[in-house]
């Protein structure tokens, strides 16, 4: 039989198959010898193969196949710094969601996780939450960060998942495609998926007022289908983005505005740090690039943490 991954424990896989039944599954032990360095060798979203079978009054499925992935979403795990973490596979599109405080979003994460989502060519789409919470002086921020990222050719939207502004926006642009929402636990994924979906009811959480961090609501990445002709993967709130698979030569491509001026340098090779004639380096200093961006990537070509300025967020 053949089905999609929508829910994945780490141990117990939810499959749709084709004909749309659900059927919870396990995998062969041989998944976990092939040399996969990752947490979790399935994840949602990944078309597998899989057959049943009887376990006394219950039937299961055992997963023995993964066919080719599209792409995916990867990480370093937190915990286990040499083993990486695909948080979702086959995805038509990802929405960022960005907060500029309770929780705060650092660029240096949303510069690593719009790298990855370079490095994989999965179009990425900043989303600005809690726009209903902010004075003026912070919208003005947002408005600025906006700004920086549309110039790149990114895609922003201001929205208020809490309200409902800017969700019919969102809904349009999820229409027949598979869409992962991501960020940090608080930044008001679930309530967004809610938004768009009132039929869901996921659980949602208020932001811990000692700490300003999000409360775990969703513990593990879950696929759904939606009414209006699309799909979502929600996945559980996280720390840190630490990019994998990448040679530092090759981060700079991942930086479009970077990778527009690299002919213009004088070095093929260039890692626009020290190199004279570096047309990035110039454009930094005309104000043309905003450093923000070339110190995430300094930071990545360096082999270097987030450094976040207060470490808030628990995995």
């Amino acid at each position: 039989m053949r089905g999609t991954v929508y829910k994945s424990t780490g141990s117990w896989y939810t499959v749709k198959s084709i004909d749309g039944d659900f059927y919870e599954c396990r995998i062969k032990g041989k998944f976990r010898i092939k040399g996969i360095k990752s947490t979790n060798p399935i994840a949602v979203g990944d078309d597998v193969l899989f057959e049943l079978e009887k376990k006394g009054d219950e039937t299961i499925g055992v997963i023995h196949e993964i066919r080719e992935r599209k792409n995916y979403i990867i990480r370093k795990s937190v915990n286990l710094s040499k083993q990486t973490h695909i948080i979702a596979v086959n995805l038509d599109q990802v929405f960022l969601m960005v907060t500029l405080n309770n929780p705060t979003t650092f660029t240096s994460f949303i510069d690593r996780f719009l790298v990855t989502a370079e490095a994989y060519e999965i179009p990425a789409i900043l989303l600005f939450n809690k726009i209903d919470a902010y004075n003026e002086e912070e919208l003005a921020e947002i408005n600025f960060l906006m700004k920086t990222y549309e110039a790149i050719g990114y895609k922003c939207i201001s929205i208020s998942a809490k309200e409902g502004n800017g969700i019919e926006e969102v809904k349009a642009m999820m229409m027949d495609k598979t869409s992962m929402f991501s960020g940090h636990s608080g930044v008001g994924k679930s309530t967004l998926v809610n938004a768009v979906e009132p039929g869901l009811h996921l659980k949602t959480a208020e932001i811990s007022e000692q700490h300003l961090q999000g409360q775990h609501t969703t513990t593990f990445a879950e696929m759904y289908d939606l009414s209006f002709g699309a799909q979502i993967i929600d996945t559980p709130g996280i720390r840190g983005f630490g990019i994998v698979d990448m040679e530092k030569e090759e981060i700079g491509d991942y930086f479009p505005e970077f990778f527009e001026l690299k002919s213009e340098c004088k070095f093929n090779n260039c890692m626009h740090l020290d190199e004279p004639k570096c047309a990035v380096k110039d454009a930094l200093d005309e104000n043309k690039l905003t450093w923000s961006r070339y110190r995430s990537y300094v930071q990545m070509v360096n082999g270097e943490d987030e450094n976040y300025r207060v470490d808030i967020y628990k995995e």
